[in-house]
């Protein structure tokens, strides 16, 4: 499973022009699902995101979690992330997961994130979405379940 988390004063998602999800400071996690990945992988995403350590503290240093300082999370579905180009011109996604299974671990995800006490937006899974990000620092980072990156 792959997450890419940005750290953001707020995000929203419109599906035909409407808003699904809204949120203010937190982070706006787009979210892959691997044909390999299974509900581990979705549980060690939501923990590492909830506590990772990259909002400021009183001292200007990234050191205050998600839970710390009582953040949001607007989660996007994005089999996107698991686009392979790196032979010609047009991505392969033979890597995702199905729709059917990446729809369980994407709700699968969120749930995890909510268990933790964190609020939690959403998108639509397999809509297709404008995604408004008003990314924080920039702060931008690349997870991966199985620690490829």
């Amino acid at each position: 499973m792959r997450a890419v988390v940005q750290r953001v004063n707020k995000g929203s998602v419109q599906v035909k022009g409407e808003v699904t999800g809204s949120i203010g400071r937190g982070y706006v996690v787009l979210l892959g699902v691997g044909e390999e990945d299974s509900e581990v992988d979705a549980d060690f995403l939501a923990e590492k995101i909830v506590n990772l350590r990259v909002f400021e503290d009183e001292n200007g240093k990234m050191n205050r979690s998600l839970l710390d300082v009582g953040g949001e999370v607007l989660a996007v579905s994005q089999f996107t992330l698991y686009g392979d180009c790196r032979k010609g011109r047009r991505p392969s996604f033979i890597k995702a997961a199905a729709p059917v299974k990446a729809r369980k671990l994407y709700e699968r995800f969120v749930e995890a994130v909510r268990k933790h006490g964190v609020r939690v937006e959403t998108g639509i899974f397999q809509a297709m979405m404008t995604v408004d990000i008003q990314n924080n620092g920039p702060v931008t980072l690349l997870l991966d379940s199985k620690k490829q990156f």
